[in-house]
């Protein structure tokens, strides 16, 4: 079976500290649903990646489980460390915490099952990633927990079948699998450029845009784009407790993965039940909006977690209006 790698992405800038909230996680307008959520309390976020360094001060407590797929550290399964930096810095974005230093993550109290697929060099087999991805969908907490949520900022160019396959079995258990678009992009909408598992259309597939909102010249651009999300130059963890500023539609992705972590709870509070994985999406796709861009560049747009509730609030003042406004009409009358 072939090899799958990261997908490419820049390293823009390493730092020794930082204190802010990231302005990615800003402009998806998490904070907006953390007072209603517990910031993501509950929900569990399987990171299908490089590991992830589970002392770094920022993600302390929010790594739950894990298991290492590769062959690094001799194959030791329960040694699921990130030696790469791309999985903390998914993570960070996913679920820093807010301790008030560092970064602070779409889903500060969301937990993380940290599933290590690709190597230190950031490479690893397909096999590795669809085992991973089965152990996710069937994964079980100690106190009953379950996945909702699968992260992958990954790819390659093949379309695998038994890959499909388990992307398929996952979303039947309700689970919502978030997928990078990929960095092959040519800067034109009108092209089409795939990687695999994002093209497959059960997968939420999340392309980037920068922090002024424009579309990343570097995002695959196809008909299979859901949404778009930052992933230029976003600031979150990195290995050896550093931070660090990376680009390309791997970190758009986990602003879309935190994004469900908190809203999930969100939903299913309001409709007193659990949410079928299309129920999600639909819930997901409600909070998006249209930045003008071709449909294969954007999707259905920015991810805008508020949305709704600025919606309803415009709404609240619009009827409050026409209702004054229609009793000062019935006075005039009498």
């Amino acid at each position: 079976m072939s090899e799958v790698k990261l997908i490419p992405y820049q390293v823009d800038e390493v730092l020794d500290a930082t204190e802010e909230v990231p302005e990615g996680i800003q402009m998806i307008e998490a904070p907006a649903l953390w007072d209603r959520t517990d910031q993501g309390k509950g929900s569990v976020v399987a990171i299908i990646d490089t590991g992830c360094q589970i002392d770094h001060p920022d993600l302390k407590g929010r790594v739950i489980d894990g298991k290492n797929f590769t062959s690094d550290y001799s194959g030791d399964e329960s040694n699921y460390n990130d030696n790469n930096g791309h999985g903390t810095h998914v993570a960070g974005t996913i679920a820093a915490v807010e301790n008030g230093t560092g970064v602070v993550g779409a889903a500060p109290q969301a937990s993380l099952l940290i599933l290590k697929v690709l190597s230190g060099s950031g490479s690893g087999q397909f096999d590795w990633i669809i085992k991973a991805i089965d152990y996710a969908a069937n994964w079980e907490g100690p106190n009953g927990e379950k996945v909702r949520v699968i992260s992958m900022s990954l790819g390659g160019p093949t379309d695998i079948p038994e890959l499909h396959e388990a992307i398929k079995e996952a979303v039947s258990k309700d689970i919502s699998v978030v997928c990078a678009a990929g960095n092959e992009g040519d800067g034109r909408a009108d092209t089409d450029e795939y990687a695999y598992p994002g093209g497959y259309p059960e997968v939420i597939e999340v392309g980037a845009i920068d922090l002024n909102r424009k579309i990343a010249d570097f995002t695959n651009t196809n008909h299979e784009i859901d949404l778009v999300a930052p992933g230029v130059k976003i600031l979150s963890t990195y290995k050896d407790s550093k931070y660090a500023r990376l680009s390309g539609t791997s970190m758009a992705t986990p602003h879309v993965s935190g994004g469900l972590a908190v809203l999930i709870p969100l939903v299913e509070q309001q409709f007193n039940r659990k949410l079928t994985e299309p129920e999600i999406y639909a819930q997901l796709i409600k909070r998006t909006l249209p930045l003008g861009n071709p449909k294969t560049a954007e999707g259905n747009g920015l991810l805008s977690l508020a949305l709704n509730d600025k919606v309803e609030a415009l709404l609240t003042v619009y009827n409050g209006s026409w209702k004054s406004a229609g009793s000062q009409t019935q006075t005039k009358a009498n």
